[in-house]
């Protein structure tokens, strides 16, 4: 299977040649061996999918090592994200009784925020979703909307503070 039109090197030479340094970079970021494959596999598969040919099988390494490195390195933030959360819960010695009127005012609370974000303009409650639900960093949210990335903060920023606006109202339907 060749990598691209004109190209005289396929997607199997690409692969042979470049996962053993893929493998040492990804690994030594991560140290963990499972992970480390799961994360090269990922790089390959974008590779794979780019579908715009490379000229040569070092630029393809360059673009492979920068990608997999990329998906490391956030990998392991959140990874540090998680522990850093547990660990905090675990410090705190905060004791919130879980009694019903607690948990109700949570269910309610996460309603009136899905309603209110319901409510919001289509361009505006997609970036949003796309940065706090997907956790997209605004790079991605653009090639994602094809738009720009100044576009995406001005989209977010407006969408928080319509978000807030709507939410400081009071004014949904939420029963």
């Amino acid at each position: 299977m060749d990598v691209g039109e004109g190209q005289t090197y396929t997607f199997r030479e690409v692969y042979d040649s470049v996962f053993p340094v893929l493998f040492k970079v990804v690994y030594n970021i991560i140290r963990d061996r499972t992970i480390a494959e799961d994360l090269c596999q990922e790089a390959f598969i974008r590779y794979y999918n780019k579908r715009i040919p490379l000229p040569n099988i070092n630029e393809s390494r360059y673009w492979l090592i920068r990608v997999a490195k990329n998906l490391a390195f956030n990998y392991r933030k959140r990874k540090n994200r998680e522990v850093n959360a547990v660990e905090k819960l675990k410090q705190e010695s905060v004791h919130i009784q879980s009694d019903s009127q607690m948990d109700l005012v949570k269910e309610e609370t996460a309603v009136i925020v899905k309603e209110a974000l319901d409510n919001l303009p289509v361009k505006y409650r997609s970036v949003l979703i796309l940065k706090e639900y997907g956790e997209l960093n605004y790079k991605e949210i653009a090639k994602i909307l094809h738009i720009s990335e100044n576009n995406v903060k001005i989209r977010i920023y407006r969408a928080r503070a319509l978000l807030e606006k709507k939410l400081n109202m009071g004014d949904l339907n939420v029963y």
